[in-house]
């Protein structure tokens, strides 16, 4: 049988591994937000004759270095084009671009437009998000409570759900410094459908650890876990392939004005599903062997939790070595955050 618990480090070494590059490049370099975030300008254009498609049209806007520009048809052959803001002679010249490969045009419209999704919208996507996570958290507590520690369960599907938003944002802010890409308001809703796919596939795998707890009572908690997932492995896979090949398809096939969301949800998925196997449950089985260690790594991320509880353990005489370990992690966090601000403020 394989033994996925036993290897589990090997396993949050690589989730690291993929975290890490993405929070240093949105640490140093932020979102790369297109124009439903920043707003721009909306051109309104109809050509003379039809068969042109909005990708064609969108092409030119690319060649001049507008590669996040939304072409919509208005009609059979009028064109909504919304892209960033743009001077006169650079709107000439596309436009002349445009009459050069697709016969004459006429301009019905352009003026400036503010963003399609506001700060408020921005604002209250993260309260949602907010707000689901501590629901998310407070009913697997109640649907796990006849197990021991159902808080555990739940805090987990959340450590596993922000893994797979991490990875997410990640990718966008690295491809957005390396290749240009942009993230539109479609980003919003892929990764909503990662956080239910990662909390779902997270939620299977918990509910046969809760199972075979009972079951199998008197094994170790590692030999459970392990076991459980093996359960569950055919099915995560199965799921995770059908999705993925339809995802492949989208990104092939469906234009580009679709191929970033698709290339999105296709990274979001094959984390949300090895977060669920290598990620949340081998974390239930670390917690419940070496709780410091995780104790240490919150402090690492959140250095105020960690001072609080380093110091909170030394002024009641609790264990000084779990005291100096989370104060040390604080430190090293702090400095860590300091760093990359200071870094964000050289490369600006």
């Amino acid at each position: 049988m394989l033994d996925i618990v036993g290897k589990r480090y090997w396993y949050f070494l690589i989730s690291a591994l993929v975290i890490i590059p993405g929070v240093v490049f949105l640490a140093l370099f932020g979102l790369p937000l297109s124009i439903d975030f920043t707003g721009g300008a909306l051109l309104e254009v109809e050509f003379a004759r039809a068969q042109i498609g909005p990708a064609q049209v969108r092409e030119v806007f690319t060649e001049y270095g507008y590669g996040d520009t939304m072409v919509q048809t208005s009609g059979e052959r009028v064109f909504l084009i919304r892209t960033k803001n743009i001077d006169s002679a650079t709107k000439m010249a596309i436009q002349a671009d445009l009459e050069e490969r697709f016969g004459d045009l006429t301009e019905l419209r352009f003026e400036s437009v503010g963003p399609a999704v506001g700060e408020e919208v921005q604002q209250r996507a993260l309260y949602a998000v907010g707000l689901s996570a501590i629901a998310i958290l407070f009913y697997i507590s109640w649907a796990f409570r006849h197990v021991p520690n159902p808080v555990r369960f739940g805090t987990c599907t959340i450590i596993a759900l922000i893994h797979d938003v991490l990875v997410v944002v990640g990718v966008a802010a690295i491809l957005g410094r390396l290749r240009g890409w942009e993230v539109d308001a479609l980003l919003l809703t892929a990764l909503l459908t990662v956080i239910g796919f990662s909390v779902h596939d997270s939620i299977v795998v918990f509910d046969r650890i809760r199972e075979n707890m009972k079951r199998r009572a008197g094994e170790p908690i590692e030999s459970v876990v392990n076991h459980s997932i093996i359960q569950t492995l055919n099915r995560s896979l199965m799921t995770e392939l059908n999705v993925l090949f339809t995802l492949t398809a989208l990104f092939l096939f469906g234009g580009v004005t679709t191929r970033g969301f698709a290339f999105t949800l296709f990274i979001g998925m094959i984390s949300g599903t090895y977060s669920s196997i290598f990620t949340a449950s081998p974390l239930l089985v670390e917690w419940e062997r070496k709780p410091e260690r995780l104790l240490y790594a919150l402090s690492f991320l959140l250095p105020p939790v960690g001072l609080v509880v380093g110091l909170y353990s030394l002024l009641r005489g609790g264990s000084r070595t779990m005291a100096k370990g989370c104060l040390l992690a604080t430190g090293l966090g702090a400095a860590t955050m300091l760093a990359l601000f200071f870094l964000r403020r050289v490369t600006a």
